[in-house]
């Protein structure tokens, strides 16, 4: 009995503070559409390395993987967020000024139709703005190793640094 109260306390507990980061996330605005144009899980046993500058990820076991059209409006914002693993991001129109939580300065760094980046997943948290005041941004988003059935995106709280 003792055994299974502690199990209960402890599953509430857990609960609670997935409720507080959740409800302490930054929302997305002005995002128009953003459907999964894709999902599929490999077969057999895959293994995903990206070399960035001199950054290597890895991703031993992938998991699922994900394929999404993002139309981001003039103004709006991603929230700040992060993904389980690896993301390739192509854009397709517009400006998009990428900010990094790891970045003090807040600088974005801005992609313009025609280029692609790799964001590095794993915890990585970062926004991402069209500060366009007429156009919108369209970027393609392909993510590696999301969990088999699971979210390729986690909602993160701002972390206070930028405006």
């Amino acid at each position: 009995m003792r055994k299974k109260r502690f199990a209960l306390v402890g599953m509430a507990t857990v609960a609670g503070i997935g409720l507080a980061v959740t409800a302490l996330g930054t929302p997305s605005s002005g995002v128009l559409s953003a459907p999964v144009v894709a999902r599929a899980s490999f077969g057999e046993r895959v293994s995903i390395k990206f070399r960035v500058g001199r950054e290597t990820l890895k991703v031993r076991r992938a998991a699922d993987t994900v394929m999404q059209q993002i139309v981001i409006g003039p103004g709006g914002t991603t929230g700040w967020h992060s993904h389980p693993g690896p993301v390739v991001v192509l854009i397709k129109a517009g400006t998009l000024s990428f900010v990094s939580s790891e970045d003090e300065t807040c600088t974005p760094t801005d992609y313009t139709a025609g280029e692609a980046f790799i964001d590095s997943g794993q915890g990585h948290v970062h926004i991402a703005h069209n500060l366009s005041a007429t156009e919108n941004v369209e970027l393609w988003a392909t993510y590696f190793d999301v969990p088999e059935g699971g979210a390729f995106r986690i909602d993160a709280p701002d972390p206070g640094t930028c405006l």
